[in-house]
């Protein structure tokens, strides 16, 4: 395939911007440094329109191509790393105690970068496309902010791809499904006040802990109990804090949780069945309860049609019988969700090979793959805006 040979060119430039960026992580909507070096290689590839300081410090850049489109893609990748101390020990190793790039999102800037750089130098595509950099990926909902600015009406983008890395997945692989892809998350919390006192007298006391350890058996009948089971559905307790000694009852406890929907009625059931269980058993047991719910990403929703369309490209790039079209739907989450909710398109998995998971503290982007995402990125653009004769 010529666009993967032309790109492999550009690999040890590739490898060498990912473990700059790798070695410089930032959080959530700083990450100005960032930027500014995506800002500085795509002004040396000769991009057309760069436009800074969106959402803080996202970016969009342009680049024209040759005749006129009816289409013009959107393509993302986020720039933000996590608050996780590195233990990788590579020589790019991140140089910022406490943050690291354990996502991989330091090899999506790149696969976007080395896209950038072919499609600025050959053009061989009909109007114009935008290349969308965002912050904030990791719970502060950079691609919604990105979206809220205004980018799909000001830069004409009339459909939206994004690509995120895999590990244990076949080495240059792609995944995708039409439909939901990834689950919204949702997060609550629930405060349950009674009376304290000594744990010798608990008939002196309304005991918090009883009631919260009532709710938390209650929460977790609503999975088994309360949907179909074929639709996915996950609703986690992940913390519940009482009390400060073996001889006192405390007079409050706190619980907190996770809610993984794919289908928005299974979202509203659980929120429903959440606030019942909690009134329920706070009147069961004498106490006070308070619910407080926090919509978090939505699902993340591909096109029918983008998504065989981008499984297309994506054969062409990885190869005959190398790309899942129809794969499972994955009940982590993503702020891409968004920007699917204002533009049609599709999200894709890259498989990275073997090697540990994603927000753990020795990941490391796979640098062989980053050509193929790049490859798929530009394709894609040529595909659906060719220049026409």
């Amino acid at each position: 395939m010529p666009i993967v040979n032309r790109i492999a060119g550009y690999s040890e430039e590739m490898t060498a911007w990912r473990r700059h960026i790798h070695m410089h992580p930032e959080l959530g909507f700083d990450c100005h440094e960032t930027a500014g070096f995506v800002a500085e290689k795509l002004r040396e590839f000769g991009v057309d329109e760069i436009h800074e300081g969106i959402a803080e410090s996202g970016l969009v850049a342009v680049i024209h191509g040759r005749g006129d489109s009816t289409r013009r893609l959107g393509l993302r990748a986020d720039m933000d790393a996590l608050p996780i101390e590195e233990a990788t020990g590579a020589e790019h190793a991140s140089t910022v105690a406490g943050k690291m790039h354990a996502c991989g999102h330091d090899g999506h800037t790149t696969m976007l970068l080395g896209a950038a750089k072919y499609l600025a130098e050959t053009r061989n595509f009909g109007g114009s496309v935008a290349l969308i950099f965002q912050p904030a990926e990791e719970g502060g909902a950079g691609g919604e902010a990105m979206v809220k600015a205004g980018i799909m009406d000001r830069f004409g983008i009339t459909e939206v791809y994004g690509i995120h890395n895999a590990p244990g997945m076949e080495e240059g692989e792609f995944l995708t499904t039409p439909g939901p892809i990834l689950a919204a998350v949702d997060s609550w919390e629930v405060t349950v006040k009674g009376v304290g006192g000594h744990g010798a007298m608990p008939h002196q006391t309304r005991d918090p802990i009883v009631a919260a350890v009532g709710i938390v058996s209650a929460v977790n009948t609503i999975v088994s109990r309360n949907h179909y089971a074929m639709e996915e559905l996950v609703v986690s307790v992940t913390q519940i804090h009482a009390g400060s000694a073996d001889n006192i009852i405390p007079d409050s406890a706190w619980i907190n949780g996770t809610v993984r929907t794919l289908q928005s009625d299974v979202r509203a059931m659980v929120r429903r069945r959440l606030a019942e269980i909690v009134e329920g058993q706070a009147a069961a047991y004498g106490v006070e309860a308070e619910l407080v719910y926090h919509e978090g990403y939505p699902a993340t929703v591909n096109d029918a049609e983008k998504s065989g369309f981008a499984a297309d490209v994506a054969e062409e790039i990885s190869g005959e019988g190398r790309v899942e079209r129809e794969g499972t739907a994955e009940m982590g989450a993503e702020d891409f969700s968004y920007m699917l909710e204002a533009r049609p398109g599709a999200f894709l998995f890259l498989g990275q090979g073997e090697g540990p998971s994603l927000h753990h503290p020795k990941y490391d982007f796979n640098d062989k793959v980053a050509p193929v995402g790049a490859s798929f990125f530009a394709r894609l653009v040529e595909r659906a805006q060719p220049v026409e004769a």
